[in-house]
């Protein structure tokens, strides 16, 4: 299986997953017809930099004409209420329609970087540009996706990334997703941003991509409702089930561009998987830190052979861990078991047993891959009381697996389809998907699941 693993040591924002891309082999050329497709009067310059002495690509969108300038050489601009600027988190100001508009902040932010109208502030990175067109709601975007002439794979993925902003937006600030109004996250160069990465991820032709613990940044921005610690809040919703860290930068380093690609395009997390390595790009941000490579890495290869049995069944390799524990508080195990399976665990549960000395207790299990089990090991060390943990390797039985998407009343949810030697075996609707509508539209959760299955069955032959 072809795999590709994008690795976060200094975040991740959509001009850094171009620019690793191209690198990485994807034709330069292809994403700038994309460009050219969607018609919007905006072209790509590719270039080669150096960032701390590490040689990648870095992807600028240039619209009407106008490059980015140089983050270096850039004075304090003044923006009025009507000016857009391209910086990635997004924040919002109320309109008597009901209209939310997302602002957006850069990439690299300066900690305290002041964000209100009018404002005077210094640019940061790529996502920082002017763009004096109106904003656009999500579904005028979906519109422009849908016509450009792209894969139809790649306009899900495009349209998967947009929503997964919107719905962030939405729930973040307790309103319908159709009010959010993009403001800078729905100009051009976003549009371009995430249109030419879904088209990209498409053209590297791999089936799974793995992703690192995400190097979020640190410091803090001040925006016209107050001081947020960074990550920003679209950047937290977005980036929930993903492991993340702060290192030493003290700037913002995950855009919500960047997170929404993550969370549309990753199928898990964690280490650098058992692979035989075929190539790797690299993707540069646009500030050149003096001790920190700023760049995105991508990693494509050949997973390590899965041991086929003599049936049609797939077999691949498990480790087990288990402790047995009679002193932790019971309200400890849900964090415990959220934060493996965050940390790449793949499944966790609890067993209750009966311990020396008649004492009640629980056997803890995890499974995880054989190159995650360490590590996995270690959060069980800090987070419980255990002293000991067994481990042994076993063999299971996999069925593949893939996700379609229906389309209920209240929202899309995602169907986890399972198959056996090629037939449909098992399907059932992704329980967050449908706890989150059912929580945002006050509907009932069986209803929500049942409705799921029910179009699914639709338009499926099962």
């Amino acid at each position: 299986m072809r795999i590709a693993y994008i690795e976060c040591f200094s975040g991740i924002s959509g001009d850094m997953f171009l620019g690793a891309l191209v690198d990485a082999g994807v034709s330069a050329e292809l994403l700038r017809q994309t460009v050219r497709g969607l018609n919007l009067g905006a072209e790509l310059q590719v270039a080669r930099v150096d960032r701390c002495g590490i040689t990648s690509t870095k992807v600028d969108v240039v619209v009407n004409g106008e490059p980015d300038r140089p983050r270096e050489n850039e004075q304090p601009v003044h923006h009025v209420h009507s000016h857009q600027h391209g910086h990635e988190h997004q924040h919002e100001h109320h309109h008597a329609d009901g209209t939310v508009h997302a602002h957006s902040h850069a990439h690299d932010d300066e900690p305290g970087h002041t964000h209100e109208h009018p404002h005077e502030h210094e640019h940061e990175d790529k996502e920082d540009k002017h763009d004096h067109a109106h904003g656009r709601h999500l579904s005028e975007i979906k519109t422009i996706i849908a016509g450009s002439a792209i894969s139809e794979r790649a306009k899900k993925t495009a349209t998967d990334v947009f929503e997964a902003l919107g719905a962030a937006e939405a729930k973040i600030h307790n309103v319908p997703v159709e009010t959010i109004h993009f403001h800078e996250v729905g100009a051009v160069d976003a549009i371009v941003d995430i249109v030419c990465a879904a088209v990209g991820a498409e053209a590297l032709d791999v089936e799974r991509f793995v992703v690192s613990p995400l190097n979020v940044g640190g410091g803090t921005v001040k925006c016209a409702h107050g001081v947020f610690p960074v990550p920003a809040p679209a950047t937290v919703e977005l980036l929930k089930g993903a492991p993340v860290y702060a290192g030493e930068i003290q700037k913002e380093l995950v855009t919500p561009t960047g997170a929404a690609l993550v969370k549309v395009l990753a199928h898990s997390f964690g280490q650098m998987p058992a692979m035989t390595i075929a190539k790797s790009g690299y993707g540069a941000g646009s500030r050149n830190f003096p001790s920190h490579a700023n760049v995105l890495r991508i990693t494509v290869g050949e997973a390590a052979a899965v041991e086929e049995s003599k049936g049609d069944l797939p077999l691949d390799e498990v480790i087990v861990l288990e402790a047995n524990i009679d002193d932790l508080n019971p309200q400890l195990f849900g964090y415990v078991a959220e934060q493996a399976l965050a940390a790449g665990a793949l499944d966790v549960f609890a067993t209750p047993v009966q311990m020396k000395k008649s004492r009640p207790g629980t056997l803890l299990t995890l499974l995880a891959k054989p190159e995650d089990a360490e590590r996995i090991a270690r959060l069980v060390f800090r987070e419980t009381s255990t002293i000991g943990i067994r481990t042994r390797r076993e063999q299971r039985y996999v069925l593949p697996r893939r996700h379609e998407t229906v389309r209920t009343q209240w929202g899309e949810v995602r169907m986890k389809i399972a198959q056996i030697t090629g037939s449909i075996s098992n399907y059932a609707p992704e329980y967050e998907d449908c706890r989150r509508i059912a929580e945002q539209h006050h509907v009932p959760l069986k209803h929500v699941m049942q409705e799921a299955i029910r179009l699914y069955l639709e338009h499926t032959n099962v």
